[in-house]
Order: C-alpha cells, then sequence, then structure tokens
C-alpha cells in the first residue's frame, strides 16, 4: 500500500474543502484534498453564492478573476402566494456585494483549485474513495483511499470531513447527527431561461404546490416542494399531469414545461437538516453539510460550509505549522461556528412551518407570513441572515 505524509487532508472537494485547501496553501501549510469524483464535470445543486462568500474571495484578492466566470447577479426575490406577496431586497445587505451571484459550481470549484495548484504544499487527488480511517492510540490520523483498483494511505496531522450531507467520513467515524427538521422532498429540474425573463429569484405557490425559480444566465434552475414520499405518485399521474401542475404555477413558461417529456430530465432531493452533536473527535474534524445538513430552503449550505472552511484555517493554522494540534483547537472551531449554525438551521425550520408546510397542506397563509409581509424590518432580518449570516467571517491569517 503506498503512503504519504501531510500536515493536513481533507477528504471531500467541495466548496468548504477547496477553500480550506486554498487557505492552507497560502500560509505554507501541506495539504492534501482528496475528492472521489473523476472530474469536477457534472450537475451540482448548489450553485448560489452570497455576500458573505463574495466577501471572503475578496480578501484573497480574486473576486475580479472569478468575476470573469459566467455568472448572474441576483438584487432580490419575490414570493408570490395566494395571500399576496413579498419582495426581498438583497440590497438591505451591508456589503460591497449586495446581491447573490449564481456561478456554475463546477466551475468556481475549477477557479479555486486552479489558484491553490499555484502552491507547491498543495496535492490534490481525484477519483480517491476513501474506505477507512487510520487510527492510532484513539487518535485519526489519516484516511485510506482507493483509487485505481489500488490502494493508498495518506497519513496526516489532522482529518477535515468536508464531504457533504451524505458523508462517508460521518459514518466511518460512528458519528450521528440529529435530525432538526421533518423531511421533504425537492423535485429538481432546469427549463430554457429567455432574455425577457425576470432577473429576480421568485417563488410561486398555489393549490398545495410550490416552485422556487433560480436565474442562472442561460436557464432556470427549479425546486418543487412536495411532501416526502409522494413523488411516486407524481410520476404514476404521468410527465403531462407534472407539466399541468407547473403551468398552473407559472403560467408564462407553459411552452417551456413542455420541453419535461421524460423523467430522466428531473432529480428528487430530501430536504431535511441536521447536526453532530460534536463535530470533531481526536485528529478528525467535520465542517459543512458533514457537520450541520442544511436544507435547501435559503440556498445556504455551501456558504456555511465555506465560512467553515475561513474559520478551520483561522484556527489551524498556527497548530499546524508549530505541530501541536489539540482537541482545544477543534473544540475552537465548533465553537466559533456553533451559533450561526443552530440559528440558520432555526430559520429554515421556522419558513418550514410557517410558509411551505401550510401550502403543502393546502391551508390559509400563517401568522408569520403576514407579518413577514407587513413589516420591512422583519424582512430585513432575514435578508441579513441568509446573505451575511449572524456572524460574518473573516480570513486572519496572511498568506507567507
Amino acid at each position: 500500500m503506498l503512503s504519504h505524509l501531510t500536515k493536513c487532508c481533507i477528504v471531500g472537494g467541495g466548496p468548504g474543502g477547496a477553500i480550506l485547501a486554498l487557505l492552507l496553501a497560502r500560509q505554507g501549510i501541506e495539504v492534501t484534498l482528496l475528492e472521489q469524483h473523476s472530474s469536477f464535470d457534472r450537475d451540482f445543486r448548489g450553485d448560489v453564492f452570497h455576500s458573505s462568500v463574495m466577501e471572503i474571495v475578496d480578501q484573497l484578492g480574486l473576486i475580479d478573476s472569478l468575476f470573469q466566470i459566467p455568472h448572474t447577479k441576483i438584487y432580490s426575490a419575490v414570493v408570490d402566494s395566494p395571500a399576496g406577496t413579498i419582495t426581498l431586497d438583497f440590497g438591505m445587505i451591508r456589503s460591497k456585494f449586495p446581491h447573490l451571484t449564481t456561478i456554475n459550481q463546477s466551475h468556481f470549484l475549477e477557479f479555486i483549485i486552479t489558484e491553490a495548484s499555484r502552491y507547491k504544499h498543495f496535492r490534490h487527488i481525484m477519483n480517491a474513495k476513501v474506505i477507512s480511517l487510520v487510527e492510532e492510540n484513539d487518535q485519526v490520523c489519516g484516511v485510506r483511499f482507493r483509487k485505481d483498483q489500488a490502494q493508498y494511505e495518506v497519513r496526516s496531522e489532522i482529518t477535515v470531513a468536508a464531504d457533504g450531507r451524505y458523508s462517508t467520513m460521518r459514518k466511518l467515524a460512528g458519528m450521528e447527527p440529529v435530525a432538526l427538521t421533518r423531511p421533504i422532498d425537492v423535485i429538481w429540474f432546469r427549463i430554457p431561461r429567455q432574455t425577457t425573463d425576470p432577473e429576480h429569484l421568485f417563488n410561486r405557490s398555489k393549490n398545495s404546490s410550490m416552485l422556487a425559480c433560480v436565474n442562472r444566465g442561460e436557464h432556470w434552475q427549479m425546486g418543487m416542494f412536495i411532501q416526502k414520499g409522494t413523488y411516486p405518485e407524481i410520476q404514476r399521474q404521468g410527465i403531462h399531469s407534472f407539466q399541468q401542475t407547473l403551468s398552473e404555477l407559472v403560467p408564462e413558461f407553459s411552452e417551456r414545461f413542455a420541453l419535461l417529456t421524460d423523467w430522466k430530465q428531473i432529480s428528487i432531493l430530501s430536504a431535511s437538516s441536521s447536526r453532530l452533536k460534536k463535530w470533531y473527535m481526536p485528529g478528525l474534524m467535520f465542517i459543512g453539510d458533514a457537520a450541520h445538513t442544511m436544507s435547501p430552503l435559503g440556498a445556504v449550505g455551501i456558504n456555511y460550509a465555506i465560512q467553515d472552511a475561513v474559520v478551520t484555517a483561522n484556527v489551524l493554522a498556527r497548530p499546524l505549522r508549530e505541530g501541536n494540534v489539540s482537541l482545544k483547537h477543534l473544540a475552537s472551531i465548533q465553537k466559533q461556528r456553533e451559533l450561526s449554525t443552530k440559528i440558520i438551521q432555526g430559520y429554515q425550520s421556522l419558513m418550514q412551518k410557517q410558509i411551505i408546510d401550510p401550502v403543502l397542506k393546502n391551508k390559509n397563509s400563517t401568522v408569520g407570513f403576514k407579518l413577514v409581509k407587513r413589516f420591512r424590518w422583519l424582512r430585513k432580518i432575514m435578508v441579513i441572515l441568509v446573505g451575511s449570516g449572524f456572524k460574518r467571517v473573516r480570513i486572519q491569517e496572511k498568506p507567507m
């Protein structure tokens, strides 16, 4: 079995893992990033980046280069329902970037990895499927992975699990997250976008159906919220019935909904949130969805993963250089990130109970919806909470 040593081994090459690898490599710290897929050329659901992430990229001095990649800036979101309309203005965010930014996640990852590759301390291994933890004296000291039918071992002072909501690392470590919300399902699909279409993000609800529509430049990414387990019945009723339901929600897109002719054009996502009670164990740290799975509400998942990555780099850079990473450092990461995570997950739970569940059960609008519609200050809180987070994070270490 081939083996190599590194200071930090990161499992999961999503936005959180990639940003963490870049931040450590910039500071002269040996880091190995393992990604189970063989390329970035695949369909991602998380393509919405908030102002908090744009500020981080700006701190890195990369914002102008990032904006050379095809992207869309979204300055508002409109929520339409039989009870009325709510407009959320992202201009309420006090930021140099008062908007959402949609960027194809594969392009974002290629951009970050390319930047990290400039540093000799960075190593990136694709098609690396982790199969076990390396443990000695009750401490994780690396992982074993399979690549091209051969087995390899990476030994490290600290291993960071950034491998998402279905985390393999979490299972290998025997860590079980606590469920926080009642699961619902989201039907994901896309349709072409025309130049005359609105620029803003919008949400429509009617007759037990709710559809979120995100402007991604050349197409609309759409997510239809449904009650858990009802997708097989929707399929049984046929694709034409599904098209009709969509057309009732957004009649102006009815001709484009007709382009959905096969269920293979559609995927289903279980939407729920959960959180580990403890995000670490000796030698192993969990961040992003591996530590706290987010629901799609507010499109916050990748943004909170990147914020986790920044705090992790801030805390671990010095002890990694000095070779004295301890549990207190890992506990500090959780302490700095846990309150913000609890607040946003609480917000997601509240929005599901106050807005989504009543629609899916065909009930009248709740007091919460009416209050948000009436009071601008509530809408401002929602926008700031989603766009910036409860507490903004900043990169503290300067590159060597």
